[in-house]
């Protein structure tokens, strides 16, 4: 959890809709250390760090940083998607080893790609009959996708999430994501950027 710290009450502007907040240059103390700002001149010259950070506030006026702005996009409807919030959500799926959802500002829905758990995908297919050469073919299979998608769906409802928020379409990937392949960092956090170029001929069929 992070908090920001000012000295009078005109250092924080929220904006609207999803409460991104710009702090005064001249009188922000940092408590952990943040990255990635980039300096900004409103038009009466003043400067601001825009530190890509969504806050909110607390009935006592304390300021919680909850989220990052990157991670949300806004949809071709205007709904607001956090890709981490769902992603986090949809990974309690006993089929999720990792999962990236993505969001099209000029569509409607989301999509994911999942790379399922070996162990428990196989032991579902055991139990239903499914036959496969190999892991690859496994997570091709229709019947596949669908058990992975209905488990994502519940997963989904258990966290309240919006049915916006919920991948429409999936794509089942074999190969695990690792520090090693540049697409998780050491600490096993995607690497969105990374993923999307590496997949994406998959993401625009996911949209076709």
């Amino acid at each position: 959890m992070f908090f920001m710290l000012c000295k009078d009450s005109n250092a924080t502007r929220i904006l609207s809709k999803i409460n991104l907040f710009l702090a005064k240059a001249d009188c922000l103390y940092i408590l952990l250390l943040m990255i990635c700002y980039m300096l900004q001149v409103d038009e009466k010259g003043m400067r601001w760090f825009y530190t890509g950070d969504i806050g909110q506030f607390h009935p006592d006026g304390c300021l919680e940083i909850i989220d990052r702005k990157k991670d949300i996009v806004k949809l071709q409807h205007g709904e607001y998607v956090s890709l981490g919030k769902v992603e986090a959500a949809l990974s309690t799926s006993n089929y999720v080893d990792n999962i990236m959802l993505h969001a099209d500002p000029f569509h409607s829905y989301c999509v994911a790609l999942v790379v399922p758990s070996h162990q428990v995908l196989e032991k579902w297919a055991q139990q239903a009959g499914i036959n496969y050469r190999d892991f690859s073919e496994l997570c091709d299979k229709a019947e596949t996708v669908s058990e992975v998608q209905q488990s994502l769906s519940k997963a989904a409802k258990t966290a309240k999430l919006d049915k916006f928020e919920t991948p429409a379409k999936i794509k089942l990937l074999p190969e695990a994501w690792t520090p090693e392949s540049g697409l998780v960092t050491a600490a096993l956090k995607i690497k969105r950027e990374q993923l999307k170029a590496k997949f994406k001929d998959e993401l625009q069929k996911l949209y076709g």
